[in-house]
């Protein structure tokens, strides 16, 4: 019976010392929290500039552009395509270029004597044409099956850096076996996050 009282004398006291326990604990105790922290990994995005002399508004960059015809091809002949770029992506990306074909689409092999010069280009005032005063170093030239093989690497473009290349095509000393061929080539740029 001693214990039994004891026991019931204690356990209320128990009981309400918790009681006050957590209510002080409560009273000094607080947290906060950052709901839905949302973090997303960078991206490479690689645009081209469609009109050449508008700006870099999203509704004047595009991911494709139909690729120039060329007829007519003699020896030494040559002809300059201009490419503006832009890195709309929020990391910076490592620029390289190279030729892309399949054989079947030149049976005649005019890769072997058709060339690219990549020249650097910057479009000081802005009206999309490839003024002398405004043309840089060259990256070298090359002739299509070396563009395929081993391509060019331009460096690093930051987020919204405009690039530009003027794009020399030309062709050596054509044959006769060449005259009358035809060959279909894609170029491309590629750009990878760094």
């Amino acid at each position: 019976m001693k214990i039994r009282r004891y026991l019931l004398s204690v356990v209320p006291l128990f009981v309400i010392g918790s009681a006050a326990i957590s209510v002080a604990y409560a009273s000094f105790t607080d947290q906060t929290k950052f709901a839905g922290s949302r973090f997303s990994v960078g991206s490479a995005d690689l645009k081209l500039v469609n009109n050449l002399a508008g700006g870099v508004e999203s509704g004047n960059l595009v991911d494709d552009k139909p690729a120039p015809t060329y007829d007519g091809i003699y020896s030494l002949w040559t002809a300059d395509y201009l490419v503006k770029l832009v890195n709309n992506g929020n990391q910076v990306v490592n620029l390289t270029s190279n030729m892309d074909y399949l054989t079947a689409n030149d049976p005649g092999n005019i890769r072997e004597v058709l060339y690219v010069e990549p020249i650097d280009w910057t479009d000081a005032n802005g009206n999309g044409e490839a003024e002398a005063d405004e043309l840089g170093t060259s990256a070298g030239k090359k002739a299509f099956t070396s563009w395929k093989s081993t391509g060019y690497d331009f460096g690093n473009l930051a987020p919204g850096q405009v690039k530009g290349y003027v794009m020399r095509f030309s062709a050596g000393t054509l044959t006769n076996a060449k005259m009358g061929q035809t060959g279909i080539y894609d170029f491309v740029f590629d750009a990878v996050g760094l």
